[in-house]
């Protein structure tokens, strides 16, 4: 019953457009202070490997070792993709174009600091996320995907029903 409010609703979909343009403002400001103060993972990773001991360690041993073995050695593709990422994900959410790819990006990126040992405002950012993915197109009806969304299906169905190859 909730999810189908969620997903059919006129009334919900105004309710998640304020969620949408609340997330999409966090993840922008977050993303563009990144890109134009500069950026480095490096000390977050250091510190998130370094958090993976003890009796009650914040992160998991198999992050830890994902970290150690492809994040810090790639710590300058993480610098781009971080900010870039998260000001993408706002940009998405905030314009409500490819929504339910913004949101899952951005519930993906709050889990791995989550995994990294950060709570701070990711708990909360994961459930707004989560929302707007079970409310599917209904989260993005007063945005752009309002529009994006039939004609990239209507041009999908196009370009499926041509064939491949021609004799």
């Amino acid at each position: 019953m909730f999810v189908h409010f969620l997903r059919e609703n006129k009334a919900a979909a105004g309710i998640l457009f304020f969620i949408r343009i609340y997330l999409g403002y966090q993840w922008v400001t977050s993303g563009w202070t990144k890109i134009t103060n500069g950026f480095d993972a490096n000390g977050f990773l250091q510190g998130a490997v370094a958090n993976a001991s003890g009796e009650h360690p914040a992160v998991q041993g198999w992050w830890a070792t994902f970290l150690e073995v492809t994040a810090i050695p790639n710590v300058d593709f993480f610098n781009v993709l971080i900010p870039w990422g998260e000001f993408f994900v706002g940009l998405g959410l905030l314009l409500g174009t490819f929504t339910t790819l913004a949101a899952l990006m951005g519930v993906i990126m709050n889990f791995a600091f989550l995994f990294s040992g950060t709570t701070s405002t990711n708990p909360m950012m994961v459930i707004l996320g989560m929302l707007l993915l079970i409310a599917g197109y209904n989260a993005a009806k007063i945005g752009f995907d309002r529009w994006v969304v039939p004609y990239l299906k209507k041009n999908i169905k196009t370009h499926q029903s041509k064939p491949i190859f021609h004799h």
